[in-house]
């Protein structure tokens, strides 16, 4: 895997087990990203364009709008990349296992952004700290998931 440059990392302690996180995270991801328009998918050249792949299982051959599975570890760690008309991008979530029981999510992003309509593009995305909120809110949709998982079946 190709290592682009260094953005943020953020991250998110969960009351849940290594096995319940990782499914509330792959099934927040797969739920999270739509497919956009053909139109817009063009417009951009989103790489990739569409899911694929059967999510309930995540593999190297799944995608979803924007983000395909670059490397995958079952209970910890899902490393996602795209591309579309202004950046190369990853988004690599790792999961560790706390001594109390706990783990800790973290999401590092890294992209590259050419030109001065990637240059653009980032100050749109990153400076304005739009980002920073949608990363935020990914991790938090995967605590609260996790969590109800973890109280529904008891610790895995």
């Amino acid at each position: 895997m190709e290592r682009l440059p260094y953005i943020d990392e953020h991250g998110i302690r969960i009351a849940a087990s290594a096995v319940d996180t990782w499914k509330a995270l792959i099934e927040t991801v797969s739920r999270t990203v739509t497919d956009p328009p053909a139109v817009a998918a063009r417009a951009f050249r989103l790489d990739p364009t569409r899911k694929s792949g059967d999510w309930a299982t995540v593999g190297l051959d799944h995608a979803v709008a924007g983000f395909r599975v670059l490397e995958e570890q079952p209970g910890r760690r899902l490393a996602l990349g795209g591309a579309h008309r202004f950046s190369r991008y990853q988004l690599i979530f790792e999961i560790d296992e706390t001594a109390s029981g706990t783990v800790d999510v973290r999401a590092q992003t890294r992209a590259d952004f050419p030109g001065i309509a990637g240059r653009i593009y980032r100050a749109l995305v990153i400076g304005t700290r739009g980002h920073r909120l949608v990363v935020n809110r990914l991790l938090g949709a995967v605590k609260q998931r996790a969590e109800r998982y973890s109280r529904q079946v008891g610790p895995t």
